[in-house]
């Protein structure tokens, strides 16, 4: 009876290694531990924001509006739980990505009003701040790249037969990957505009030219 046992539980296994369920389980577990990077980096940036905020504010306290914003969106990016079930949520993969795009707006906003501060760009923990934030940004673009790769690869491999009919018969489904519209949005410039003085008048109420009357 022992023997059956064990020659069945042989059997079950090379059918299931036949069938591509052990492959289908590595694939997924490289993918959760390529989004776990790209969360640990994401963290990482969020952890570094407010001491720059911080440090910016010191030397342009009157910059309110990019410093609110920038500390707005890390609080947006921190109030979405991030949990394994997100991998499998194409709504929820798409918010948090939605909600990171923008703090990364918001980062390029800060450093853009920074040119415009020549003692705060010569400041030591400035300066140490910004290496440390480029290189996570750099460490962000590896593991999201990373991710994509892991994902494409499980994707593929979910999606093709017959490894598809195992995935459909022990729920492995097809995970959501970084698409062109976030990448845009990462990518683009932010609008940041300098200009202060007063909004223009109405076309109705526009002065006359130098040396013409009003008309009435």
């Amino acid at each position: 009876m022992r023997a059956w046992c064990v020659a069945f539980l042989a059997a079950a296994s090379l059918a299931l290694s036949g069938c591509g369920y052990n492959s289908l389980q590595q694939k997924d577990e490289g993918v959760k531990a390529a989004w776990s990077e790209v969360v640990n980096q994401y963290q990482r940036r969020a952890d570094l924001i407010p001491n720059l905020v911080n440090t910016v504010k010191g030397y342009a306290a009157q910059e309110q509006r990019v410093l609110i914003g920038v500390t707005e969106a890390r609080s947006r990016v921190g109030s979405i739980q991030v949990t394994p079930e997100m991998l499998n949520n194409p709504a929820q993969f798409q918010k948090y990505q939605a909600a990171q795009g923008e703090l990364t707006q918001a980062l390029k906003s800060l450093m853009v009003v920074v040119e415009r501060y020549p003692d705060l760009k010569s400041d030591q923990n400035f300066r140490e701040l910004q290496s440390q934030l480029e290189g996570t940004e750099n460490r962000i673009t590896v593991a999201r790249n990373r991710y994509i790769q892991a994902v494409q690869d499980y994707n593929v491999t979910v999606r093709s037969f017959p490894v598809n009919l195992t995935a459909k018969m022990f729920g492995f489904q097809v995970k959501p990957n970084f698409t062109v519209s976030n990448e845009q949005q990462i990518s683009g410039a932010p609008p940041v505009s300098f200009d202060t003085s007063a909004p223009a008048a109405p076309a109705g109420n526009a002065p006359p030219p130098q040396g013409q009357p009003a008309t009435k």
